[in-house]
């Protein structure tokens, strides 16, 4: 049992993902910190309010709410997304860009290409011989063949 335990720690994907933890728990912490040490004094000037923004409260028959601190909270999550979209998704997505040619994405917008089927009236791809849902044969689409790189059927 302990075996098991042990493969299962060491394995590589658990690591990295205590490691991604970690890592975000400093980059959450850091975001706080600019938040309140910077954005929240900011908009106490801009608001006219006096002493720190983070601490502000009402009061309904003695309870007090801390709003402020949800306020803090919603700038730093706020800021957090923003630099993880500017700084993380969006360089991805053009580095995965980068890499992707032309012919894949062609070869995977012909196989998305769709006819019905001239029995049943079903949408099957246009390079299909059979329909799945009558199962009846059908012919396909020799530009869409030839597209896809297929050999023509007879």
């Amino acid at each position: 049992m302990l075996n098991g335990f042990k493969d299962f720690i060491l394995r590589g994907n658990v690591i990295s993902m205590a490691i991604g933890l970690a890592v975000g728990a400093a980059f959450t912490a850091v975001v706080t910190g600019f938040s309140n040490a910077f954005i929240v004094p900011l908009i106490g000037l801009v608001t006219r309010g006096t002493g720190d923004f983070a601490e502000a409260t009402f009061t309904v028959d003695g309870a007090i709410f801390p709003y402020g601190l949800f306020i803090s909270a919603a700038i730093a999550f706020i800021i957090t997304a923003a630099v993880l979209y500017f700084l993380v998704v969006v360089p991805m997505a053009k580095v995965q860009n980068r890499f992707t040619t032309k012919e894949e994405e062609e070869k995977a917008d012909i196989k998305a290409a769709l006819r019905d089927c001239p029995r049943c009236f079903s949408e099957i791809p246009s390079v299909a011989t059979r329909c799945a849902h009558c199962t009846s044969e059908v012919e396909p689409d020799a530009e869409a063949l030839a597209l896809a790189g297929l050999p023509a059927q007879r």
